[in-house]
C-alpha cells in the first residue's frame, strides 16, 4: 500500500514538473526567442514582451527554429493547396506578387492574398511629410461630383501633403479648378492637364466601354504627367478610402527593382472567359487584374518605353479582339500576360471590387482589413453584395460629410501658403474683434466652396447675341420653386444654391426623381456650401450672375414666377432698344399675391382684371412701398411702349442688363440693401432704367426667412445694417466722386 501510494507521488511529481516545464516553454514560444523573432502564437502585433532564460538558451532556440520551420511548410502547403483549387479550368497559371519572388516575399504573398491575417504585414513606413502623388482621370459634370467624394475620404483619413494630378476634360477642369481654389485645403496641390491634347494617343483604340475615351486615358500618363514625376497612385473616380493612403503609398518601397506596376487581381470571372457562352475576354494571367487602383512606378516605366509597349500590345490583340469591353483594363492585362515579371500584386484589400458576382467578400473578414472600396458597376450603389449596406453607409458618409473640416493644417508638415490665403489672413487680422458688427465684416471674409454646374448641363452654343439667362439664388427652403420656374422659362438659368454637403444631396435626388427638372440640360445648378451665421445672399447672386452663358442676364429672384413668354419676350427687347451698344436697365414690374394657389395671368389685360379686383397687388406696396414705386405702375398700366424711369432712394428693382454689369456688393449678407446697393451702382454707372410695358413677375407667397425676422427682432442688426449702408456710401463716392453725392444726401433726407 504504501509503496502504491509513493509511485502515486513520484507520478504527480512528474506529470507536475512536465507540466510546469511545457508551461514555461509556451511562454517563452509565446512571447517570442530571444533575439526578437516573431512569436509563434500570437501575430507580431500581439506579441508579449521577451520572457527571461528560464531555461536552457540553446534547446529553446532550436525548438522555436523547429517549430517556425515546420510552421513555414504548413503555410506553404496551404497556400500551394489553395493555388491549385483557384486554377481556371485551362490551366491559367496564379500568379504572386510578381513571377520574380523571392521565399519570403511569396510567403508574404500568400497570406497576404487569402487576406485573413489579424495584423497584415504593414508596407514600410512613409517620412511624416513627403509628398504623395495621385492622380485621376475626371471628365463631365457627374464624374466631378464623385471625385469629389473620393477626395473627401482620401483627405479624412490622410497625414501627408498631397498633390492631386488630374486629366480632365473643359467641363471637369472648369468645376474641379473653381472647387479646389474656393476649398483651400491645406498642404494641398493641385494641377490639372488637358485630356483633349491626350485623345489622339488612344482614340484610335475601339473601346465598348461605357467610360468612352476618358476610360483608356490612363494608358497616357507617362507622357502627360510631369517628366520630373517618378511614382503615382492612380484611382478610378468611384473609388472610396477607408484609410489613409500613405499606407498604399509606401508599398511602392516593396518593389522588385523589375517591378512597375502594382495591382490588385481581379475579383470577378471576367478574364476566365467563362461568364457564358461564347464569352471571349482578352488574354490575362488568370483572374487578370483590376485598373480602379494602380501603383505606377513612372520612372522605370518612362526608362521601359512604356508608351511604345502598350500601343505594339493593343495593335497585336485588336487584330482578334476588335475592340476592348473594359477600356484600359484590357490592354493593362494583356501587357501584363506578356510581362508578368514587372507586375507587383497588392494584397485585395487595396481594391474591393463591389460589381456583381465578385469574390470581393474574400478581401475582408473584419471591417478593420478594409483599405478602398471600388463601385465598379455601372448599378454603383444598386449593385448585389452581402454587405452592401455597410459599404453604401461608409460612401453616404464621406458623400455628405462636410467638407470644411477637411481644411485642416497638417502639425509639423508646414506648407507654402498661396496668394489667396496671405491676402485673406491679411485681412482678418485687420479686423476688431470688439467691434459690434465683426460678424457681418468677418462674413464677407469668409471663402465658401463653390461646386459649379452640380447637374449635367448644356448650352448650345449659337450665333445668338440677344439670348438671356435667368439669374436667381436660393436655399433649400425654396425648393420647391425650381419647377414651376422651369414651366414659366425655358431660356437657360443660372442658380446658385446655399446648401451643406448633406443637402446638396437631398437636391440631387429630388432634381433626379423630378420629371420637369431632370429634362431641362440648359439650368445650371452651383452648390455654394454653407458655412458661417448669416445667407450670403449677394455672394450667391454673384456665383449665379458669373457662370451666366450668354450676353444678357435677367438679374431676379426665385420666389417669382415670370409671365408665360417673358424668355422671349425680353429677347427681343434687348434687340429692339440697341442694348449692346448702350447702357440700360430693363425693369419687369413686380407684383405679388397672398394666395398659394394661383390662376396664373395669360396675357397683361388679365392681370390688370386680377389687380383691380385684389387679386393681386404691386410688389410691396403694403410694407415697403418704396422698394418699387419708382416703376410707375399707374403709367406701366397703359403704357405700350419702353418708357424711361429715374432713380429714387431705396429702388430695387428687378432688371435685364448686359452680364458685364457691376457685380453686387458682397458685405451686404442677409437681409437688407443686397438690392439696393446693386441698383444705386447700376445708376451710378449712368445705366439707363426703362420699364417694359409687356413684361410682369409675380412673387408667390412663403414663411418669412431666417434673415429678417433676425432683422425684425435685433436692434443690433439694423444698427449694423445702417453702419454697412454709410460706409457703402462712402466709398461709392470715393469710386465715383461728386456724381455719387446725390445717394448720400437721399439717404440722409429719408
Amino acid at each position: 500500500m504504501m509503496h502504491l501510494v509513493w509511485c502515486r507521488g513520484r507520478l504527480k511529481l512528474l506529470l507536475a514538473s512536465l507540466t510546469a516545464l511545457g508551461l514555461l516553454t509556451w511562454l517563452y514560444l509565446l512571447a517570442g526567442n530571444l533575439d526578437g523573432g516573431r512569436g509563434l502564437l500570437l501575430p507580431p502585433c500581439l506579441s508579449l514582451s521577451p520572457a527571461p532564460p528560464l531555461l536552457d538558451r540553446s534547446v529553446l532556440e532550436s525548438r522555436v527554429r523547429e517549430v517556425e520551420e515546420e510552421n513555414r511548410q504548413i503555410r506553404l502547403q496551404l497556400s500551394q493547396s489553395q493555388a491549385s483549387a483557384q486554377l481556371p479550368a485551362d490551366g491559367a497559371q496564379q500568379w504572386g506578387a510578381s513571377a520574380d519572388t523571392g521565399p519570403e516575399d511569396g510567403e508574404n504573398t500568400a497570406e497576404e492574398r487569402g487576406n485573413n491575417t489579424d495584423c497584415p504585414r504593414a508596407p514600410p513606413a512613409v517620412s511624416k511629410c513627403e509628398l504623395i502623388h495621385v492622380a485621376c482621370v475626371c471628365a463631365g459634370h457627374n464624374a466631378s461630383r464623385d471625385v469629389v467624394t473620393l477626395v473627401k475620404s482620401v483627405l479624412f483619413h490622410r497625414r501627408n501633403p498631397l498633390h492631386f494630378h488630374f486629366i480632365t476634360d473643359s467641363v471637369a477642369h472648369q468645376i474641379l479648378s473653381a472647387l479646389f481654389q474656393s476649398w483651400m485645403v491645406p498642404s494641398v496641390q493641385v494641377s490639372f492637364y488637358d485630356a483633349e491634347t491626350l485623345k489622339s494617343e488612344v482614340s484610335w483604340i475601339p473601346n465598348k466601354h461605357y467610360s468612352g475615351i476618358y476610360g483608356l486615358m490612363k494608358l497616357t500618363l507617362t507622357k502627360a504627367l510631369p517628366p520630373d514625376l517618378s511614382q503615382v497612385i492612380v484611382l478610378d473616380t468611384d473609388i472610396t478610402f477607408a484609410t489613409d493612403i500613405a499606407e498604399l503609398w509606401g508599398i511602392f518601397r516593396k518593389f522588385t527593382d523589375k517591378q512597375v506596376i502594382g495591382l490588385v487581381e481581379n475579383q470577378s470571372d471576367w478574364y476566365l472567359g467563362n461568364l457564358w457562352k461564347n464569352h471571349k475576354p482578352w488574354p490575362a494571367l488568370g483572374r487578370g487584374f483590376n485598373t480602379g487602383v494602380i501603383l505606377l512606378y513612372l520612372e522605370r516605366l518612362r526608362r521601359m518605353r512604356w508608351e511604345q509597349m502598350w500601343r505594339l500590345t493593343a495593335e497585336r490583340e485588336l487584330m482578334n479582339m476588335l475592340s476592348t469591353s473594359l477600356a484600359d483594363q484590357d490592354i493593362f492585362n494583356a501587357f501584363i500576360k506578356q510581362n508578368p515579371v514587372l507586375v507587383h500584386q497588392l494584397p485585395c484589400f487595396w481594391n474591393v471590387q463591389l460589381s456583381d458576382h465578385t469574390r470581393s467578400e474574400q478581401c475582408y473578414t473584419e471591417v478593420s482589413d478594409l483599405k478602398v472600396i471600388h463601385w465598379n458597376s455601372p448599378k454603383k450603389l444598386r449593385v448585389k453584395n452581402k454587405h452592401v449596406e455597410f459599404f453604401r453607409n461608409l460612401y453616404l458618409t464621406f458623400l455628405e460629410y462636410d467638407g470644411n473640416l477637411l481644411r485642416r493644417e497638417l502639425f509639423g508638415c508646414p506648407s507654402p501658403s498661396s496668394p489667396q490665403s496671405v491676402q485673406l489672413q491679411s485681412a482678418l487680422e485687420q479686423l476688431d474683434e470688439d467691434d459690434q458688427c465683426y460678424d457681418f465684416r468677418r462674413e464677407r471674409l469668409t471663402v465658401h466652396r463653390v461646386h459649379l454646374y452640380f447637374l449635367h448641363y448644356e448650352y448650345p452654343t449659337t450665333d445668338n447675341g440677344s439670348d438671356v439667362t435667368l439669374v436667381a439664388q436660393l436655399s433649400m427652403d425654396r425648393l420647391q420653386m425650381l419647377e414651376a420656374i422651369c414651366k414659366h422659362w425655358e431660356g437657360p438659368i443660372s442658380l446658385a444654391l446655399y446648401m451643406s454637403d448633406a443637402e446638396a444631396q437631398q437636391f440631387l435626388r429630388y432634381a433626379q426623381a423630378s420629371e420637369v427638372l431632370k429634362n431641362r440640360k440648359n439650368v445650371g445648378y452651383h452648390i455654394v456650401y454653407r458655412e458661417g451665421q448669416f445667407y450670403p445672399v449677394n455672394l450667391l447672386r454673384n456665383v449665379a450672375l458669373r457662370n451666366a452663358p450668354t450676353p444678357y442676364v435677367f438679374l431676379t429672384d426665385v420666389d417669382f414666377l415670370p409671365m408665360y413668354g417673358l424668355y422671349d419676350y425680353l429677347r427681343r427687347s434687348v434687340v429692339q432698344l440697341d442694348m449692346s451698344q448702350s447702357k440700360k436697365a430693363l425693369v419687369v414690374p413686380a407684383f405679388e399675391t397672398l394666395r398659394y394657389r394661383l390662376s396664373f395671368p395669360k396675357s397683361k389685360a388679365e392681370l390688370l382684371s386680377m389687380l383691380d379686383m385684389g387679386t393681386l397687388y404691386t410688389f410691396r406696396y403694403h410694407v415697403w412701398p418704396k422698394g418699387h414705386a419708382p416703376t410707375n405702375y399707374a403709367k406701366w398700366r397703359t403704357a405700350t411702349t419702353p418708357y424711361r424711369v429715374e432713380w429714387e432712394a431705396d429702388f430695387e428693382p428687378y432688371v435685364v442688363v448686359r452680364r458685364d454689369c457691376p457685380e453686387y456688393d458682397q458685405r451686404f449678407v442677409g437681409f437688407g440693401w443686397n438690392k439696393v446697393s446693386h441698383i444705386m451702382e447700376l445708376d451710378a454707372q449712368e445705366y439707363e432704367m426703362m420699364v417694359l410695358p409687356n413684361a410682369f413677375m409675380i412673387h408667390m407667397p412663403h414663411a418669412p426667412s431666417f434673415d429678417i425676422s433676425k432683422f425684425r427682432s435685433s436692434p443690433g442688426y439694423r444698427h449694423c445694417l445702417s453702419t454697412l449702408k454709410d460706409e457703402f456710401h462712402q466709398d461709392l463716392s470715393r469710386k465715383y466722386g461728386s456724381a455719387a453725392l446725390k445717394y448720400l444726401t437721399a439717404h440722409r433726407s429719408i
